[in-house]
C-alpha cells in the first residue's frame, strides 16, 4: 500500500541546531528510494508503507547513534486505495482551484 507521510524528527537534549541530524536521515530516505520533499519543518515522504516505516525506523537508529539521548517525532500519514495519488498530485489540485 502507497503512503504519504509528514515526518517531523526531533532529536532531545542535543545542541540548538537539529540540520546535522536532519541531514542524515535525508541519506538515509534517498538511500531507501523514497521520493521526499524537506520542507522548513519536517519531510514528506512518498512510497511503500514498509519501505517508509523502515525508513523512518532507520532514522530514529541513526539519530541515537549520533548522540541523542531521546527523540520525539510526529508523523502524519495518508493512505488512498480509489486511485494513485502522489505529493505533487496533491498540491496541484489545491493550485488549480487557486487559479480560478
Amino acid at each position: 500500500m502507497k503512503v504519504i507521510v509528514d515526518l517531523c524528527i526531533i532529536p532531545l537534549n542535543v545542541e540548538v541546531s537539529l540540520s546535522k541530524y536532519i541531514a542524515a536521515c535525508q541519506v538515509i530516505l534517498k538511500d531507501a528510494g523514497l521520493k521526499t520533499h524537506l520542507h522548513a519543518y519536517g519531510t514528506n515522504i512518498e512510497g511503500e508503507w514498509d519501505a517508509v516505516m523502515a525508513a523512518i525506523k532507520a532514522c530514529h537508529e541513526k539519530v541515537h547513534s549520533m548522540g541523542a539521548p531521546r527523540i520525539a517525532t510526529t508523523i502524519k500519514l495518508g493512505t488512498r486505495v480509489d486511485r494513485e495519488q502522489s505529493m505533487e498530485d496533491k498540491v496541484r489540485s489545491v493550485e488549480l482551484k487557486l487559479a480560478h
